[in-house]
């Protein structure tokens, strides 16, 4: 192959890589908010946590 058509090729692809490579950043940077199920499952575990708990016993009034 000629060395400008393989240098041409080199270049074209670098561009499609650096383009998929700021897509998938784009994508990686972006937070999704967790699912509803996710966050009621983890208040639920909270809450049986602080029900499973022993009970605080109030201070003595003097």
């Amino acid at each position: 192959m000629h060395p400008e058509t393989y240098l041409a090729l080199h270049h074209a692809r670098a561009v499609e890589l650096r383009a998929q490579a700021d897509a998938y950043r784009r994508a990686a940077s972006v937070r999704h908010p967790r699912p509803l199920r996710a966050r009621l499952g983890w208040t639920l575990v909270d809450l049986g946590l602080r029900l499973a708990a022993a009970p605080r016993t109030p201070a003595l009034a003097p």
